[in-house]
């Protein structure tokens, strides 16, 4: 499922780059973001009974982990090259992955911390400190993003958690990238996004809250750092880049520390997880 996850994040970046002329960086990501908290609305319709106060809150807070998420990446992405800025952001799964116990995941860490370095050579280009800062934001976001999943995951059924999140996440991006939309959105850009929003973030978010009720939240920081692997190889096939020596002893490395995560971090069967929440009641009228 993380897997998938990653395939279909890249897949739906690759679609969305020629939309960045007409609408920027932030308003491509806004759209995305509401039409993807529409989409989880009506396909999951959820109901407020099925939460509680704090399952509401968790949620508001993941909508907007979510959204930072998303719209710092874009802005570092328009002001740092894109190996260093997705190097930049890794740190925040990184950084989960510190937290698990025992010295093999340290050594995991290790290796894909190596693995990113050498796959997007950060030493390339120059480095504007603004866009540093907001790809350590969205690092920062990316992080919450993974312990709030999961937290949300186990404590909702099904994907009523992501579809309560995402609008959040929608709301949010939409206020932001509004300055921007307003005088460059038109019919077919709003429709071609809405399918866009289908691809990404709807598929990747859905695969990544079930990935999360099956995968420890340090096991999938690590798992995480395949993305730069994963967008390398989608790269040679789709646009004929071929990585050179250190990218590629990068794949090795984050492909080690990936199959190491999963071994190590499979989290207890479901039997032995906490029982979700019982529903909030609606009281009667």
């Amino acid at each position: 499922m993380a897997l998938a996850s990653m395939f279909t994040v890249q897949v739906g970046a690759a679609l969305t780059v020629p939309l960045f002329g007409q609408l920027g960086a932030l308003g491509t990501a806004g759209l995305r973001l509401g039409w993807a908290g529409v989409l989880l609305l009506l396909l999951v319709r959820p109901r407020r009974r099925d939460f509680t106060h704090r399952d509401l809150a968790a949620c508001t807070v993941l909508g907007v982990a979510t959204a930072g998420m998303m719209l710092f990446f874009m802005l570092a992405f328009s002001r740092l090259p894109l190996g260093t800025a997705s190097a930049l952001e890794f740190l925040g799964p990184l950084a989960v992955s510190l937290y698990g116990p025992g010295r093999g995941r340290k050594v995991w860490t290790v290796a894909a911390t190596i693995g990113v370095v050498l796959l997007t050579e950060p030493w390339h280009g120059s480095l504007d400190p603004l866009g540093i800062g907001y790809a350590l934001a969205a690092a920062a976001c990316w992080a919450a993003y993974i312990l709030l999943t999961q937290r949300v995951g186990d404590s909702v059924t099904g994907l009523k958690g992501l579809a309560l999140s995402m609008p959040v996440a929608g709301i949010v991006g939409m206020l932001i990238a509004a300055p921007t939309l307003s005088a460059h959105v038109t019919w077919p850009a709003l429709w071609t996004m809405l399918a866009l929003a289908a691809l990404s973030p709807v598929l990747p978010f859905a695969l990544e809250f079930l990935a999360l009720r099956r995968l420890t939240t340090s096991a999938f920081g690590t798992l995480m750092c395949l993305e730069p692997a994963i967008a390398t190889l989608i790269g040679l096939l789709v646009l004929g880049q071929t990585p050179g020596l250190a990218p590629a002893v990068g794949i090795a490395f984050v492909v080690i520390a990936g199959m190491g995560a999963t071994r190590a971090g499979a989290r207890p069967a479901p039997d032995t997880l906490p029982a979700p929440k019982p529903c909030v009641e609606q009281a009667s009228s």
